[in-house]
């Protein structure tokens, strides 16, 4: 008990916010949508989401839209109010520049972490992730949550910006490089440079991690709490479907689940006799974490993923760039890559890693906050497994 609570208190000492911009951007958009740019009641605002205002989910959203300088009033306060920079960053009005303005500086320049490391390495490169890390702890981030801090910097930079392709590789640039590119509508202010078209093909592996042999995992050996399923398309040897499963694992999952030492299992790679169907139920329905890609619209994996979702355990969202999310899906946070062609992917492998390490993060650290169509309209819906785990 005095263990879990030191751990909370150092949490909470995070000199960041524990979630992307964007996330808090969209909490701060209903605000002004609901109240019309004007005060409203927190009450009104979370029931008006469908959500309980006193949750540990809704309190996150309104303390972290607090700390990007979003809005005013707390989690207890009567109301909450819309900033006048968030005002800038939500209203359709100001002309790009201004909202471009008003992005940058409460996503990077106003959050002490985010504005040292943009100063270190503005107009290069996006540096090496170890790199970045040890720039993060010389920028006074705890050691423990310097990773958190990269990857949280680094979507924030895509999302308002600031972390283009230039020349083949994802550069840092400068404020005024992104004011003096902006069109004259809002078009790309909306968030990260737009995606080319998506061919369908798969990219060839990269840096040589999708063509290494993966350990056969069994069900005996498998110990679920560190375990992470990913649900995804594989088809036949040499398909479009298996190459890009592996590119996707190889590529980006692992990589970005090394910080959470969860090992990857994929359903090919489980080695037990017996019905291969009963062994996928039981780690969609054991796994500490479920990740979803839901590239070529492969029923398959909608059937894997409503399993997961009845038992309302953590679950992230992957797509292919270019693929439709069907309707009950598209609200769903979901990391949109872009495997149209080779130039197009290599360049924003880490910026990728990062967007699934950080949605990994925010899954694990509250795996009650669940959110899926069973837990938006039956919330008190629970469907309890023998053998599965338990976050009530």
């Amino acid at each position: 008990m005095e263990h879990a609570a030191a751990e909370k208190r150092k949490r909470a000492q995070r000199p960041f916010p524990a979630t992307p911009f964007e996330e808090a951007l969209a909490f701060a958009r209903t605000i002004y949508a609901f109240g019309s740019g004007q005060p409203v009641r927190r009450l009104s605002v979370f029931d008006h989401l469908g959500k309980s205002p006193e949750s540990g989910p809704s309190r996150q959203l309104i303390v972290n839209a607090n700390k990007y300088g979003l809005i005013e009033g707390g989690y207890q306060a009567d109301h909450l109010k819309i900033t006048a920079d968030g005002l800038k960053a939500v209203d359709t009005d100001p002309a790009p520049r201004e909202q471009a303005k008003a992005r940058v500086k409460l996503a990077i320049e106003d959050i002490a972490p985010f504005a040292g490391l943009y100063a270190r390495f503005v107009s290069n490169k996006l540096p090496a992730r170890a790199a970045l890390i040890d720039a993060a702890k010389d920028v006074d981030v705890a050691d423990e949550m310097s990773e958190e801090c990269v990857d949280t910097f680094i979507v924030n930079l895509r999302f308002v910006g600031l972390l283009q392709t230039l020349s083949g590789a994802e550069r840092i640039i400068t404020v005024d490089h992104l004011l003096d590119s902006l069109p004259a509508t809002l078009g790309r202010v909306a968030g990260a440079p737009s995606s080319s078209t998506h061919s369908g093909r798969a990219a060839p592996s990269v840096d040589g991690r999708s063509e290494r042999t993966h350990a056969i995992v069994t069900t005996e050996q498998a110990h679920f709490e560190t375990t992470c399923f990913y649900v995804t398309p594989i088809g036949e040897d040499g398909s479009d479907q298996r190459k890009h499963a592996d590119l996707f694992l190889g590529s980006l999952i692992e990589p970005a689940l090394e910080q959470f030492g969860l090992k990857v299992v994929r359903a090919d790679m489980i080695d037990k006799p017996g019905t291969i169907t009963r062994q996928i139920i039981e780690y969609l329905l054991r796994s500490r974490l479920v990740i979803a890609d839901l590239s070529f619209h492969n029923p398959n994996v909608f059937y894997e993923l409503a399993l997961r979702h009845a038992v309302r355990l953590p679950v992230v969202q992957l797509v292919r760039a270019a693929d439709r999310i069907p309707f009950d899906l598209n609200q769903i946070r979901t990391v949109r890559i872009d495997t149209s062609g080779l130039h197009e992917f290599v360049p924003k492998i880490e910026t990728y890693r990062s967007e699934i390490a950080s949605q990994v993060r925010r899954a694990l650290d509250d795996p009650d906050a669940v959110d899926n169509p069973i837990t938006t309209y039956y919330p008190s819906m629970r469907v309890h497994i023998d053998g599965a785990p338990s976050h009530s």
